[in-house]
């Protein structure tokens, strides 16, 4: 696992390409990242540009994690939050491909997002994950705090209803 190198990503053809491939993957696995099953890759690679493009104007930071030139995760760093919100970021769309889960992408990309949430000046981290085959677990091993679950929130990929759960996570040091 030392050969990982996370990283923030750009858009270019062969990253969107990646990122597409990643995407239609996770949802058809049961990632629960907002899109249903069968995902098109149009509806992805569009998606994957606009998120780009947001991050190019500095809304976000999207980290990839690198295995030689193979893209094995991703996460969203949120950081357009409003005007009342400056202090904090949301952690979106972490994703690891299916043959490299369980070997800790996820948790070194959440440590990279935090890291770099901090270095902003961010003193809170805010996520959601699915209630039903959520990384729950992984949150909490990194210490993240369960706010609260909203039931039925959303589609699960495959059909039928789940709810969510709700973590923060305070980091960096608190502004006066």
């Amino acid at each position: 696992m030392n050969a990982i190198e996370i990283e923030p990503l750009t858009a270019s053809r062969e990253t969107l390409a990646l990122l597409t491939d990643l995407l239609v993957e996770t949802v058809a696995a049961g990632g629960s990242v907002s899109f249903m099953h069968a995902l098109a890759p149009e509806a992805a690679r569009a998606f994957w540009e606009t998120s780009l493009a947001a991050a190019a104007r500095g809304q976000r930071v999207v980290l990839g994690a690198w295995d030689g030139g193979a893209l094995v995760g991703t996460v969203t760093l949120l950081l357009d939050c409003p005007p009342n919100q400056p202090h904090r970021a949301e952690i979106a769309k972490l994703m690891t491909s299916v043959e490299q889960r369980g070997r800790g992408v996820g948790t070194r990309l959440m440590r990279a997002a935090e890291r770099l949430a901090a270095e902003k000046g961010r003193t809170l981290l805010v996520l959601d994950t699915a209630t039903e085959e959520g990384a729950s677990g992984l949150y909490e091993k990194l210490g993240f705090t369960l706010a609260g679950e909203v039931p039925d929130y959303a589609l699960k990929p495959h059909g039928g209803l789940t709810g969510t759960l709700i973590y923060w996570k305070r980091i960096g040091t608190a502004s006066p």
